[in-house]
């Protein structure tokens, strides 16, 4: 898998030189896609709901991806975090590596099971991610391994928030991510990997790359 970035003070972007199998929780394009870019963008927050009217997130990013006239499918995603938050940590070994790449803030922190902010079922509601992770591996992931990579992205982002002691607003707890996260996983053609659990190689590579990533992060002044 050969790519580059691109990081501005509005924007992270990841172009791939061939598309690639990616999974994520992304607002445009989500679920499981073959992508030829990643898109993270800062808007700015709303902490004390003072807009109501917005454009439709997948129309801004969309209209961001028309506008720069990148060619291919992309994967878009939103902050309110700085770009200047980013970080990015490899970890390679026996042929396989790993990039996680992170842009973060945790002023809406929460704890999972926290009373929601929005009470209704598919409730309309501003979707901008805070803490937004990219998994890059050279690695073939099966489908199971890349479920098994979300999971082990999230654990290893709760341990660093229990560690960096980050308390939920609400409920008063130490938090296990923000209330908007968003996580993608892309795999390449490389070796087969069909497990990522607490148990394995890789599992092992993914949660310390991860958390080492989003501990610097959060540590940087912003």
């Amino acid at each position: 898998m050969k790519f580059s970035v691109e990081l501005t003070d509005q924007f992270l972007h990841v172009e791939f030189e061939k598309s690639v199998r990616m999974m994520s929780s992304a607002i445009l394009n989500g679920g499981c896609q073959n992508a030829k870019h990643f898109l993270n963008t800062k808007v700015d927050a709303n902490f004390n709901g003072e807009r109501t009217d917005f454009e439709s997130p997948e129309i801004t990013l969309q209209g961001i991806v028309d506008s720069m006239n990148w060619k291919g499918h992309c994967v878009g995603m939103m902050t309110a975090a700085l770009m200047k938050s980013f970080r990015n940590v490899r970890i390679e070994k026996q042929g396989v590596w790993i990039d996680v790449l992170v842009t973060s803030g945790v002023s809406n922190a929460r704890r999972a099971g926290d009373e929601a902010d929005y009470q209704f079922m598919n409730e309309d509601c501003q979707k901008v991610g805070t803490i937004n992770i990219l998994v890059l591996t050279n690695a073939q992931l099966s489908d199971a391994s890349l479920v098994e990579c979300v999971m082990m992205v999230a654990e290893a982002k709760a341990a660093c928030l229990q560690d960096l002691k980050v308390h939920s607003p609400v409920s008063g707890l130490v938090a296990t991510g923000t209330g908007t996260d968003s996580t993608a996983i892309a795999c390449g053609a490389g070796p087969l990997v069909q497990y990522c659990g607490k148990h394995v190689l890789f599992g092992e590579m993914l949660a310390k790359a991860t958390y080492q990533a989003i501990h610097e992060s959060l540590s940087v002044d912003k």
